[in-house]
């Protein structure tokens, strides 16, 4: 038996003599509770920023897309249709499921920092690429690719986030990441506008791309200063390196707070195993969370179609049916990204003291029962560009908390060496009902009719609703508990005496 030096705490009247011990495969440690106990420092700014500009970096991708598509039809530009203009968010939604599925099973596979900085890499390079387009398909093959990058960092990225940040503020961390989104997009509204209105309609466009993938660049480089998971690393023969890598956190927190509380609970027993059976944690996952599988798809489903349905083609519509000039267009998406950020960065909190039960089915079924409301005034051509704009940030602050919500709930509900997984499966099959999304409002939108844009309103609208009312139901309450504690590891050992963690029994 090896045995740390330092003692531990004594937990649940538990003594236990250190932090880590390891008989054969089987290892002994308190990094979970160590990792949940540290307080809020610099170390953990270093981890958002470095890891939450995914989103912003996604966030300026969609918009830039949906601000410059009217831009696109123009023959100095691409020359595409409506229809062709449109389906290039079904693309990049297509690539970022593929991304998502493939790198997913590589991120439990290989480890968290291996593959959000590969993920990234990729989007960098492709969105260049995007730039540098000559025609429709090698446009829409170039955003199909970078949207597997953007994918691929779903999952990779949320995991990280999880494992690293303590457990008493994750989710409001967690939403005000997913929040930040809306950074991107505010970022892409307003340089889209700058770009479509001072440079040539050749080449404005294309400039777009290229500070995006600048951003990447730079939070590569940033990227290198976060460690692997050291949950990861234990539940895959690597606890002593886990156990290296949560000192260094200690030191860095240490920086800030000298005296770090002790770690409350039990130890936690894993067996090491450098390789798992991606069947075996599948069978898993489906005998002990079936409903919480359910809540995930129902979540993820609703969310996808609601915001690659309307943000995608909401520059469209205006030029459409409010002759608002395409160069102008992009300002609109200001304010409604605004209240995008303000609704999980003000609600995030109520996730951590109300709960998840009630703020997961409130912020979906307020958002729904507001679509209905919008797209009925819409048909009646009663809302101007103005008040259309105003009632997508009232839906969308509610909205986007619940979006964000979903991503917190698939990547805390299931086991650890499933994951990263369990995200992008959950992505990929809820952004895969709703890919095709953009190029239907497309059609739509063509249509020129105000009641077919609608049905497509209610469509969204349902999806939220069905959503919001099994959260109702099968919404875990998850805050301030340890990933742990909501979902055993499929390599923890039980049976084996006081610091064992049982099994769940068709867990909900």
């Amino acid at each position: 038996m090896v045995e740390a030096e330092q003692a531990g705490p004594v937990t649940n009247g538990y003594a236990w003599s250190g932090r880590m011990r390891a008989t054969g495969d089987v290892v002994e440690t308190m990094i979970p509770r160590r990792l949940d106990r540290l307080p809020w420092s610099r170390w953990h700014w270093l981890v958002v920023t470095g890891l939450g500009i995914t989103w912003i970096l996604d966030g300026f991708e969609v918009t830039l897309v949906g601000a410059i598509a009217s831009m696109l039809t123009h023959k100095d530009a691409l020359g595409l249709t409506t229809r062709q203009a449109a389906s290039a968010g079904t693309f990049y939604l297509v690539g970022a499921i593929a991304g998502a599925f493939i790198f997913g099973y590589l991120t439990d596979r290989f480890g968290r920092k291996n593959l959000f900085t590969i993920t990234l890499a990729i989007y960098l390079v492709f969105t260049v690429a995007s730039g540098l387009a000559w025609n429709y398909w090698s446009f829409v093959g170039f955003r199909l690719l970078a949207g597997a990058g953007i994918g691929g960092e779903y999952s990779a990225i949320n995991s990280a986030i999880d494992e690293l940040i303590p457990a008493r503020v994750r989710g409001r961390v967690a939403l005000a990441i997913n929040g930040s989104w809306w950074v991107g997009t505010a970022a892409a509204a307003s340089f889209s506008f700058v770009l479509l209105h001072g440079l040539r309609e050749s080449i404005g466009w294309r400039l777009g791309f290229f500070v995006g993938a600048t951003l990447a660049l730079g939070i590569i480089i940033i990227r290198r200063s976060i460690p692997e998971s050291p949950r990861w690393l234990l539940t895959h023969g690597r606890a002593a390196e886990a156990e290296q890598v949560v000192d260094d956190i200690e030191a860095a927190v240490r920086k800030q707070h000298p005296v770090l509380p002790e770690p409350e609970g039990a130890p936690i027993v894993i067996e090491q195993r450098r390789r798992l059976s991606f069947l075996s944690i599948a069978r898993y996952v489906i005998q002990n969370y079936p409903q919480r599988g359910l809540l995930g798809l129902a979540l993820m489903t609703g969310q996808a179609f609601l915001y690659n349905a309307i943000f995608f083609t909401y520059t469209l519509v205006l030029t459409k049916f409010f002759s608002v000039d395409a160069k102008t267009a992009p300002l609109y998406l200001i304010p409604f990204a605004v209240g995008n950020f303000f609704g999980p960065l003000l609600l995030g909190p109520l996730f951590d003291t109300l709960g998840r039960r009630v703020m997961i089915p409130f912020t979906y079924i307020t958002s729904g029962l507001l679509l209905i409301a919008t797209g009925e005034l819409f048909v009646h051509d009663v809302l101007t560009q103005t008040t259309m704009t105003i009632a997508w940030c009232v839906i969308f602050f509610f909205a986007s908390a619940g979006a964000s919500s979903a991503y917190l709930s698939v990547s805390e509900l299931f086991p650890l060496e499933a994951r990263a997984m369990a995200i992008s499966l959950f992505y990929a099959f809820g952004t895969g009902l709703a890919a095709f999304s953009p190029t239907l409002f497309g059609a739509l939108i063509q249509s020129a009719s105000r009641t077919n844009v609608n049905y497509g309103y209610l469509i969204g609208a349902g999806l939220m609703l069905a959503a919001g009312i099994i959260a109702i139901f099968l919404a875990v309450p998850a805050e301030r508990r340890a990933l742990e504690d909501l979902a055993s590891p499929y390599t923890a050992v039980r049976g084996r005496g006081p610091t064992s963690i049982a099994a769940p029994a068709r867990a909900s």
